[in-house]
């Protein structure tokens, strides 16, 4: 019996498998976890589906053309679309999108087969399997399974052997997985990280699609069951850490056997109902607080998700508040004067924005994402309604249905104390399914499917049966919500919060209790979703287990997003928008499909808007200020720039806390050579460098060929000309030229802040330059992304490591070379840790790791940025004895160090750096103390 239960466990086990690779697959590429895969999953089935019963086709074809044709097709047309542009968004923006899809994939698929006239794909449609039909039965090991069992298990293992191998032994699954690991560095080994993500796309939606024809002849072409599916595989992802893919598909292979275990074995189980089959959810909760603690970022910190700036800082009081005090008016008019069905209509809005209320105060304040919200407006609707059948007064039962939102809402919150980011938003995704499948489900605590009924809240002169009294009512309570919202965000608290969010480590050094201020939030957020949950089940007059699903948390969250998940006002838009449109749809005879596919076309605006509507209003209302402003502006007003019209010397800090965001811009400050060009040692600089250096006592340059020994010396190989760079609106760089030469070391020096490494970001094609050029052997590389310049040669060690830690010391090596094997000849401790991962070298070796490539398969123009950065002095006259050996190869060096000794040993030139600027350039020999004193401390 046991034997039965695990082989037919693990068929399904290998559709969770799959479908959980996939999702593996796009996450670990991408950093956007697919809440579509089950819906791409969805449509593939449909596709398979129709092309197998509508146009009479093969089932193995129809499973053929679905799988390998439309499902890739389909990732890739998203990834073009959307996901790009999601990948560089915050985490709300990533989920938000996807649920989008989510919703709008299916009802795409199910209008296109409407307005087509296709065989309809709902609960009365039998799709069979790929294998025959009807399936025959078999019995291996005496074990009763039939062929469409044994196809889907046949393909399980085919595919993760495929998977194994692309990942593990091509170049393709090698920059997949550098990617991953560094998504940055990655682009600077000349990996494509576009083309990188639209593959993992592609393969992903394949898998998807291919779990989705396997499952349709057990599922049926439901869309909310590949939903269900996906929850499943996600538990799969999910102890497979969201990275692993053999691990993935082990655990969905177990997850179908341990599923079916607990089916078979538990009767004991039977009088809790719904916690068989919640077996799946529970492992997911179990998996994401065991093995996902965030170790990189915790609750609430959102550093890619920061506010967006106040486009409106700089208007009126009276005029930011003008709109909603007219858009209130208007309501208020409607409320007393329109017909009493669509006030009632109206009334339903404001209730979903008093929820919606809540998402402002968790993540649009707290930064975390929270989909259990609509657990909470039922758990506290249903423990009103209980109360009030057992006698409690109406008044009592309402506050303590609020009271029990609140309290699950601080048990909700003790996780979150352990995690983040999105593993803090599945984990809340767990909890509120086990809520819906097991604590719901409790006769005595829902009154089974009969649920409770609820009286008007009464007022004396008046009570909620009345559409226009609750109007009234959730107007007055949305406000103080708004006004509490407010004082929080200007309180002590809110800067706590404010603080906890942006940076954990540096609010907890100064004092701040990071768990206090997440579960304020968590307790906050819930109270007031429980209060709209109330209000929801006395509006509708009763209260059932399935009035608010888990489910509807998702829709809920996409809709307050897009409209502006920061602000008041988005939330009551929101409600407002999520039951007036699909009331206009169907008072238009229009398809409900439309409004779904439009609700997911909304998950795309926010790829490029992801901070919702309000905000893309208020900043289109911004630009078109400043652009009539510039207009008016007289051209006598413009701001001249020369030596008598200095930028004030000093100011804020770029966003990297190294850069100065003004600087010297008057061409006094350039110094005799900042133009390269405009002094005596610009005409014959190799010369003079060799001259000057073969004449000084000691070593260094001196006794090193120069560039003359490799042609044509005076021969500028890489340049930068005139360059403008920095971050968003504030300017770092103001003017950089400087030059390098084949066979020549250029050391750039200066203080802390001077501009160094945004330079070589520049010149790397990391940042690009809003001004200016940047010259390959005369080619213009300006417009050149950071992959193709380190393609034609341009090769930049960042600060810090230049290594993939996930991956292994011989997987590093193969980003850049074909055959690591003269590495290992030229660095034996390389050799001896080969299989080792980059992460485990000392600091070291890593930077050891970073340079060795480049002795096998020399780079046209080598930047280092710190080098020596935290390195022992044995270390790092390694690093520089390699420096000189790529030197003597003809190797352009750009070496941008703040410790000047060792840069100044090998330099045949030296570039003086300061507030943005090339101050002075010139051969070694005439750098002395007093030049080093005005590059490092600003004297003159």
């Amino acid at each position: 019996m046991i034997v039965d239960y695990v082989l037919s466990g693990l068929v399904t086990g290998a559709i969770f498998a799959i479908m959980g690779s996939g999702l593996t697959l796009s996450y670990a590429a991408t950093g956007v976890f697919n809440f579509a895969h089950g819906a791409i999953g969805f449509l593939t089935a449909l596709v398979f589906y129709q092309l197998n019963v509508a146009l009479g086709l093969p089932a193995w074809l129809s499973a053929l053309i679905a799988v390998a044709l439309f499902a890739p097709s389909l990732g890739y047309l998203l990834h073009r679309a959307m996901f790009a542009g999601l990948a560089q968004a915050g985490e709300t923006a990533q989920i938000v999108g996807t649920i989008g899809l989510t919703i709008a994939l299916p009802a795409l698929g199910l209008l296109v087969v409407d307005l087509l006239g296709l065989p309809s794909a709902d609960a009365t449609a039998l799709p069979r399997g790929i294998g025959p039909h009807p399936a025959v039965g078999l019995e291996p090991l005496g074990v009763r399974l039939d062929t469409d069992q044994l196809i889907t298990f046949a393909f399980s293992v085919v595919t993760a052997a495929g998977l194994w191998a692309f990942m593990r032994h091509t170049p393709y699954g090698l920059r997949m997985r550098a990617s991953v690991d560094r998504r940055r560095l990655a682009t600077l080994r000349g990996i494509d990280v576009a083309a990188t993500s639209a593959l993992a796309w592609t393969l992903g939606s394949g898998l998807a699609g291919l779990a989705g024809v396997l499952a349709v002849s057990v599922v049926g072409l439901d869309a909310t069951a590949y939903t269900v599916l996906l929850f499943a595989s996600a538990t799969a992802a999910v102890f497979g850490r969201l990275r692993s893919i053999p691990w993935t598909f082990a655990a969905g292979l177990a997850l179908g056997v341990v599923q079916n275990l607990v089916a078979g074995y538990t009767d004991f189980l039977e009088e809790v109902t719904g916690l068989r089959t919640a077996v799946p959810v529970i492992l997911l909760f179990a998996g994401l607080v065991l093995l996902n603690r965030s170790r990189e970022r915790v609750a609430g910190s959102a550093a890619e998700d920061a506010p967006p700036p106040d486009h409106l800082a700089g208007v009126p009081l009276w005029r930011r508040r003008l709109p909603w005090v007219v858009a209130l008016a208007a309501l208020v008019g409607f409320t007393f004067t329109g017909p009493d069905y669509y006030v009632g209509i109206a009334a339903q809005g404001l209730v979903l924005a008093l929820i919606f209320c809540s998402f402002v105060v968790v993540t649009g304040i707290g930064g975390m994402v929270n989909l259990a919200q609509a657990s909470f407006a039922a758990m506290a609707a249903l423990t009103c309604g209980w109360a009030f059948a057992s006698g409690l007064p109406f008044l009592v039962a309402i506050l303590l249905g609020v009271l029990a939102a609140g309290a699950v809402g601080l048990l909700v919150a003790l996780p979150a104390l352990r995690l983040g980011g999105r593993v803090l938003t599945l984990a809340t995704l767990a909890l509120a399914l086990l809520a819906d499948q097991v604590l719901f489900q409790v006769d005595a605590f829902s009154n089974g499917t009969i649920g409770w009924s609820l009286p008007a809240l009464g007022f004396g002169f008046a009570d909620t049966s009345d559409a226009r009294v609750r109007v009234v009512l959730l107007l007055v309570l949305i406000g103080v919500v708004g006004l509490l919202v407010k004082n929080l965000e200007k309180s002590a608290s809110g800067r706590a919060i404010l603080a906890v969010r942006s940076a954990p480590a540096a609010a907890v050094t100064s004092g701040l209790s990071a768990p206090r201020t997440k579960i304020l939030l968590f307790v906050l957020a819930s109270a007031i979703a429980g209060l709209g949950g109330v209000l929801y089940a006395i509006s509708k007059g009763s209260i059932t287990a399935t009035d608010l699903p888990a489910s509807a948390g998702f829709v809920w969250l996409a809709v307050v997003v897009l409209q502006g998940v920061r602000r008041i006002g988005g939330a009551v838009l929101g409600g407002l928008i999520a039951v007036v449109f699909p009331e206009l749809l169907a008072t238009w005879d229009v398809s409900a499909h439309v409004g779904a596919i439009l609700f997911g076309a909304g998950g795309m605006i926010l790829a490029k808007h992801p901070d919702g509507v309000l905000s893309q209003l208020a900043e289109s209302r911004h630009h078109r200020r400043t652009r009539r402003t510039r207009r008016a502006e007289p051209p006598a007003q413009e701001r001249p720039v020369g030596p008598d019209h200095r930028e004030p010397p000093v100011g804020p800090v770029s966003p990297d806390h190294r850069e100065p965001l003004v600087g010297p811009v008057g061409p006094e400050h350039r110094g005799p050579s900042a133009g390269m060009g405009d002094s005596a040692d610009a005409e014959h600089p190799v010369r003079r460098d060799l001259r000057v250096a073969v004449g000084r006592s000691g070593g260094g340059a001196a006794d090193r060929l120069g560039p003359e020994a490799f042609g044509d010396g005076s021969r500028e190989l890489f340049r930068l000309e005139n360059v403008v760079a920095g971050y968003a609106d504030c300017t770092v760089l103001r003017g950089v030229d400087l030059v390098v030469r084949p066979g020549e070391a250029v050391a750039l020096l200066g203080a802390n802040g001077a501009g160094k490494s945004t330079a070589c970001a520049v010149a790397a094609g990391d940042l690009p330059a809003t001004a200016g050029r940047v010259l390959l052997d005369g080619a213009d590389i300006t417009a050149w992304p950071a992959y193709r310049r380190a393609r034609a040669g341009v090769l930049l060690a960042p600060e810090g490591r230049g290594v993939f830690p996930g991956l292994t010391v011989e997987e590093n090596l193969r980003t850049w070379l074909p055959d690591p094997a003269q590495v290992y000849e030229r660095l034996p401790r390389l050799a001896e840790r080969r299989a080792v991962p980059a992460g485990a070298l000392s600091g070291g070796e890593q930077q050891l790791l970073t340079l060795a490539p480049a002795l096998v398969r020399p780079p046209r123009v080598l930047i280092a940025d710190e080098p020596s950065l935290g390195l022992a002095p044995l270390v790092v006259q390694q690093v520089f004895e390699l420096f000189a050996e790529l030197r003597e190869r003809g190797v352009a060096l750009l070496l941008v160090e703040e410790k000047a000794t060792e840069a100044l040993r090998i330099a045949d030139r030296v570039a003086f750096m300061r507030l943005g600027r090339v101050t002075w350039t010139g051969p070694r020999a005439e750098v002395d103390g007093d030049r080093l004193t005005a590059a490092y401390l600003g004297a003159t």
